[in-house]
């Protein structure tokens, strides 16, 4: 049986030449863009491909616990949100992607 729910990430973009860098802390999935909203558009894609990947092998489960990802029966409120702020040349935002998991019957 499959739960529905979410995850959240941490975007982090960082101006790189004259590009955007685009980075998703948990998942490692990295892409840029020629404007920050380019590649915030595509690192939200490259996320959800990269999702939707793990579900189709069934192995979404696993790489989020093994990733210390928490999963959310319900999205999760601004409160619930934390972001690490590392870089101090680079700016982070949180993503809340759907994700299915299977559950053990």
């Amino acid at each position: 049986m499959k739960s529905y729910g979410y995850i959240v990430v941490t975007l982090k973009f960082k101006k790189e030449g004259r590009r955007w860098a685009a980075i998703c802390e948990e998942l490692g999935t990295a892409t840029f863009g020629r404007s920050i909203q380019e590649a915030s558009e595509r690192i939200k894609e490259a996320v959800s491909l990269h999702l939707n990947t793990l579900e189709d092998v069934g192995e979404c489960e696993r790489f989020l616990r093994e990733n210390g990802i928490k999963f959310y029966s319900h999205k999760p409120k601004s409160d619930e949100i934390k972001c690490n702020h590392l870089d101090l040349n680079a700016f982070y935002t949180p993503f809340i992607p759907s994700v299915s998991r299977e559950l053990n019957a």
